[in-house]
């Protein structure tokens, strides 16, 4: 973990985390899905697996944010439905992380990405001329929401992508963005804070990554007050579609990489 140490890093690298740091804000409080550039960067700058044990506090400091802006828009129902599906996706990705090295990660999590928007986007197409969005209480609304569950507990802990595959899944099931946004804050809030013993275990998270947390963390308070400011000007459609968008980038980079 010595590559991680704050004195062992170029200007501009340390430049390149601090901006996906305020990104990490930014994506909290406004567009979900956005940082996915930020672990893209997060791997460009640190060794790969290493990457997930730094990002990690930096998300949570997010989540934190975002839950203090949009707790009042959580759509708890959801939240119970998903929870169950994704500590099991949670435990799977961390037997794989277990033996996968660092280019399976990157190819796995970047395909299920992208099937994911392309999903998403064949889904909304087909909704808006007959169908309305799945409820959590149908039938197929309870197994979409474990799939989707399991998937994102998968991918949030091996390489803390989870983001994207909610969205997909909150987009589906027809959600506004307060109700978004609310509800994605209180999710990976909790879920993340879950993955912290999964990733010191792993060796993830250590002293050295904690002070380059320490360092980081401040930026991403601003870029989750503009985040803040963005949202409120941002209509339903275009918010919909910057979301789908950040998955795409995020998915490609992570297999062109």
């Amino acid at each position: 973990m010595n590559t991680m140490t704050l004195w062992h890093m170029t200007g501009w690298e340390f430049a390149a985390l601090a901006f996906a740091a305020l990104l990490v804000g930014f994506s909290k409080t406004a567009v979900s899905g956005a940082n996915t550039v930020s672990l893209a960067i997060f791997a460009a700058v640190l060794p790969a697996r290493a990457s997930t044990g730094v990002l990690l506090p930096i998300l949570i400091a997010g989540d934190i944010l975002a839950v203090l802006t949009y707790r009042r828009h959580a759509h708890w129902p959801t939240l119970w439905k998903l929870f169950p599906a994704v500590a099991a996706g949670v435990v799977a990705g961390t037997v794989f992380l277990m033996w996968a090295d660092d280019e399976i990660v990157r190819t796995s999590i970047g395909a299920i990405l992208l099937l994911m928007a392309g999903v998403t986007v064949w889904r909304r197409r087909a909704a808006e001329q007959d169908d309305e969005p799945d409820s959590v209480t149908t039938k197929a609304g309870r197994i979409k929401a474990r799939s989707y569950g399991v998937l994102g507990g998968f991918t949030t802990m091996v390489a803390n992508a989870g983001g994207p595959v909610m969205s997909m899944y909150l987009l589906s099931a027809g959600f506004r963005k307060l109700g978004f946004l609310g509800t994605s804050a209180f999710f990976f809030l909790i879920v993340n804070t879950s993955k912290v013993p999964f990733s010191v275990g792993l060796g993830l998270i250590d002293g050295n990554s904690l002070l380059l947390d320490a360092a980081l963390v401040a930026f991403v308070v601003p870029g989750a007050f503009i985040g803040k400011w963005a949202v409120n000007r941002i209509n339903q459609r275009l918010f919909e579609q910057l979301v789908i968008a950040a998955t795409i980038v995020g998915g490609l980079q992570l297999l062109l990489r």
